[in-house]
């Protein structure tokens, strides 16, 4: 199980003292949300922010481009030191060439999908992905409400998953805490992205240790 803190959530004025916080927990990746007011309606950081941070930390960046153009900004990220570069099944089309110049780019490639998106939608990519992420909320805005209505969509990859032999991680993001986490491992998800769930509590540090202890124990109980 891996959590992913969504430094969305943190304090962008002291964003390098964030991170700190994020390595003195049990995990070491970090979630960064990319979005361009295009694609979804806000907008947060670019490439050098990333580029900026990468010296300071061995965290994993989960970079997450929600963004209409993403194919100008792989290389950037790439450069800038992004670990796995996420890009929607929403834009169709290109989504065959994205996720080939991300893996050409020596990163691992990660696709995600939208709530009013069917699921169908993502099965043909999945061979090519290192990690499918499953939108538990619309994107664009932190502290939603998880949409429990997305729970089927993690059984079927989780399905897809096992009868194609493969070993893709399956990711969730939005209104994850506890008790949705728990709901998410149930189904099969092993990756879990929490922002005001983690950042809004007093000790990160714990808040983390406790979604992965309550994350792995539903997994071993319901999955093995």
């Amino acid at each position: 199980m891996v959590i992913a803190p969504s430094i969305l959530a943190g304090d962008f004025s002291k964003f390098g003292r964030e991170l700190k916080r994020v390595e003195k927990t049990v995990t070491n990746w970090v979630h960064l949300d990319v979005m361009d007011g295009h694609f979804v309606p806000n907008l947060t950081f670019g490439p050098q922010v990333v580029a900026n941070a990468r010296p300071h930390t061995d965290l994993f960046f989960d970079t997450h481009l929600m963004c209409s153009k993403p194919e100008i900004l792989l290389e950037p990220f790439a450069n800038a030191g992004s670990d796995l570069i996420t890009v929607h099944v929403e834009l169709e089309d290109q989504v065959s060439s994205l996720l080939w110049k991300i893996k050409s780019l020596n990163k691992q490639v990660g696709l995600a999908v939208n709530p009013p998106t069917a699921i169908d939608k993502v099965k043909p990519f999945l061979e090519k992905v290192d990690l499918l992420l499953i939108m538990t909320v619309n994107p664009g805005f932190g502290g939603q409400s998880f949409i429990e209505e997305c729970i089927p969509k993690i059984q079927q990859v989780y399905n897809w998953r096992e009868e194609m032999g493969l070993d893709f991680r399956i990711e969730v993001d939005g209104g994850v805490n506890l008790k949705t986490a728990a709901e998410c491992a149930r189904a099969g998800a092993n990756t879990f992205v929490a922002g005001s769930a983690l950042f809004g509590q007093r000790s990160l540090a714990r808040a983390v240790k406790k979604m992965h202890k309550v994350t792995t124990q539903v997994s071993d109980g319901y999955l093995k």
